[in-house]
């Protein structure tokens, strides 16, 4: 059977730095932090009082009628603000395409969390009763559901659910759909709207997050010595992604071509990932055969880099294994440091990151870098505080998730 080539058509994105995507790509280029102290709600008697959080967010400017978004959870309001500009960008003509083959695919890894907290609270403190609306606002599947509601595609619809690597894994089963047959566009992405109180509280009880409340902005410092912990984002991005002969037919846009992707587990602890990298160094392996091409083809690794005190020198060494002496010439950049960590969504907006560095030939920086830590290698190149022109005709993006589970993106240059 011979694959089918996939190419990406149309982009859209709602996150901490942006709720376009020149917004977003103009503020990630110039190391600007997203980081700022909570306003959705009084953090005061939190350890963690600030967050990345998505601003000026107003649903009705994606198509949203008020009544509409008030039975959405967040998460679902953000799939379909991203979503809604990804399809405008892409120049679909939706009354021409076969809607029996199209589909969407959509990760999310935690879903209508703040639907479940406000229900349980005023179940607890003043209605006992649930809103008809709870399981449906709050159920991880019900935002690409909807989508295909919205749009009519009756082609593949489901949802990944696999923590920080959930949306990394709903774009690898698109692309999947598309290149074995079985579909020919795919509306694909991740969301989350985890900058709640549950969200921040949980996440401090793991001391998961960091506590630098004196400094939000510098919060996030992947690979540095004293990074103390990831910073909640929130957000969401969205993709076309679509056969590339249709698209080369109707004379699309094209921004990359998605090249291959890898799956694989650390099967080692449930928050904690392998030390040595091995099923980092496993899923980046497998997703540079699945696209066909060696270590040297690769220019930029847009990395997990979470901000944490083991992921931090777990990524690396894996890196090392896996590209040998070629790591030393790659570009690394960790965008969480700007960003915030998305969670579910985060694949999805790293993924995009990566496909805006081929397009302008960038390495967006690796920004709150101060002192260097002894157990990362310091030869390797991760742009630190300042980015860097360079070629880029292949990036691949790193996610892992709680459980264990990890995902690698590769996206080429057409």
């Amino acid at each position: 059977m011979e694959l089918r080539r996939v190419v990406i058509t149309g982009l859209g994105t709602v996150n901490p730095l942006g709720n376009t995507v020149d917004e977003y790509w103009e503020n990630l280029k110039n190391g600007v932090s997203g980081a700022a102290p909570i306003e959705k709600f009084d953090a005061a008697k939190h350890k963690t009082q600030f967050a990345c959080e998505v601003k000026n967010f107003d649903p009705e400017l994606y198509g949203m009628a008020r009544k509409d978004s008030r039975k959405y959870d967040l998460y679902t309001q953000y799939a379909f603000a991203s979503t809604d500009l990804a399809v405008k960008d892409s120049g679909l003509n939706l009354e021409e395409i076969d809607h029996d083959r199209a589909g969407v695919i959509w990760g999310a890894g935690i879903g209508g969390l703040q639907t479940f907290f406000e229900e349980a609270r005023n179940y607890k403190d003043e209605n006992p009763r649930f809103s008809p609306f709870f399981i449906p606002k709050m159920i991880a599947n019900i935002a690409g559901g909807l989508l295909s509601i919205k749009y009519g595609f009756r082609g593949p619809n489901f949802t990944t659910v696999t923590a920080c690597a959930s949306a990394s894994h709903a774009m690898i089963e698109a692309f999947n759909m598309i290149r074995l047959g079985k579909a020919d566009i795919m509306i694909t992405g991740g969301s989350e709207a985890g900058v709640n109180e549950a969200g921040i509280a949980g996440f401090n009880s793991m001391r998961a997050i960091s506590t630098r409340n004196d400094d939000p902005k510098t919060a996030s410092r992947p690979f540095d010595k004293d990074r103390d912990g990831f910073v909640m984002g929130e957000g969401s991005a969205a993709f076309i992604f679509e056969d590339y002969e249709s698209a080369v037919k109707r004379g699309a846009k094209i921004y990359a071509e998605m090249g291959g992707g890898g799956m694989s587990a650390d099967a080692f602890h449930m928050t904690a990932p392998d030390p040595e990298g091995k099923g980092a160094n496993l899923v980046m392996k497998w997703a540079l055969e699945d696209a066909g091409i060696t270590v040297n083809d690769v220019d930029y690794i847009n990395v997990h880099g979470t901000s944490t005190p083991l992921g931090d020198i777990a990524e690396p060494k894996a890196i090392i294994k896996t590209f040998g002496e070629h790591a030393y010439k790659l570009a690394i950049s960790s965008t969480k440091s700007m960003t915030g960590h998305l969670l579910g969504a985060a694949g999805a907006v790293e993924g995009l990151a990566s496909i805006l560095a081929i397009n302008n030939s960038l390495i967006p920086p690796t920004i709150n870098h101060f002192t260097d830590d002894p157990e990362i290698d310091s030869n390797l190149d991760f742009t630190f505080n300042v980015a860097k022109k360079r070629e880029i005709n292949v990036a691949i993006s790193n996610t892992f998730g709680f459980g264990g589970h990890n995902a690698t993106l590769v996206f080429k240059k057409l």
